[in-house]
């Protein structure tokens, strides 16, 4: 048998290869079934080189068959899909109450103070960039954000 193997491996595996398309891992899962089968039937194997050669090749091609057969039988395996570019989303109704009452707490402050908290927290502009697009200091922007925010919260706390 560790004959047969050191004979004939390295052409089956060659034409293991093809009939895979390159696939090494399925040509070498292959070809250690086919010299298992030979293993198997080391009795009735022909007793000419070219005999075993063969009996080797046939049954390698039958294999390559079946795992052609089995692959279209199942249903196609799909990747890992990444869901955490999907926002995570709590649909509750506790949340669409919070909603509201957040929406009806912002529509209770100020002009000026919905406006720097919209700037802030909406838009994402830094207390810098702020200051400069409603052309007012930078410690004004800050005292704003504090007074506009604790104010939310007290209209949440109201609602």
């Amino acid at each position: 048998m560790i004959s047969l193997h050191a004979e004939h491996s390295r052409d089956v595996s060659r034409f293991l290869l093809g009939l895979t398309k390159g696939e090494r891992q399925t040509a070498e899962d292959l070809l250690q079934e086919t010299m298992l089968r030979a293993w198997r039937h080391i009795d009735s194997l022909p007793e000419d080189t070219e005999g075993v050669r063969r009996w080797l090749f046939t049954v390698a091609r039958r294999l390559v068959i079946d795992v052609v057969r089995m692959r279209h039988n199942r249903p196609a395996e799909v990747g890992a899909v990444d869901l955490n570019w999907i926002a995570a989303r709590d649909d509750t109704t506790g949340s669409a109450l919070a909603g509201a009452s957040m929406r009806y707490a912002f529509d209770r402050l100020t002009p000026a103070h919905r406006d720097i908290l919209s700037q802030v927290y909406v838009h994402g502009r830094s207390i810098d960039e702020v200051a400069q697009l409603l052309g007012v200091p930078v410690g004004t922007v800050k005292s704003r954000t504090h007074y506009a925010l604790r104010a939310l919260r007290t209209g949440l706390e109201a609602a």
